[in-house]
């Protein structure tokens, strides 16, 4: 059961690393597509240079935020392997529950043992194991 979560947020783990390098892929695009309009709407050749530099400004940044992103993932997924492992075969969605019977009736007697208990509903004192 173990192994299959791991794999589990293995492969939860790729999937949101293959999304972080199609988004960094995608910026990367958008900066070199900017980059050519700069170039060819402006005419001096400093300007020019100053479009490629914000191009690879922007390039970096854009695999900066992928390595972010899947340091990230990968910190998520080890979190959820020593969450899962930290429980002694625990199923998800199911409610740990401690020992039964160690507080029940000691702090005090319960309302079913008080034959005086008082209620919204009438009672015939005549009737039950009380009555004399």
């Amino acid at each position: 059961m173990q192994a299959g979560k791991n794999a589990m947020e293995t492969m939860k783990e790729k999937a949101a690393n293959v999304g972080a390098s199609a988004i960094a892929g995608r910026d990367k695009t958008k900066a070199t597509v900017e980059e050519k309009v700069e170039k060819v709407t402006v005419q001096h050749p400093a300007e020019k240079q100053m479009a490629e530099h914000k191009k690879q400004a922007r390039i970096h940044e854009a695999e900066l935020a992928k390595h972010e992103a899947m340091a990230y993932n990968a910190a998520v997924r080890e979190h959820a392997r020593n969450t899962h492992s930290s429980h002694d075969h625990a199923e998800e969605g199911v409610a740990h529950a401690g020992p039964i019977g160690l507080t029940t009736g000691t702090a005090r007697p319960s309302a079913a043992h008080q034959p005086t208990v008082e209620t919204d509903f009438p009672v015939d004192p005549g009737v039950g194991p009380y009555s004399a």
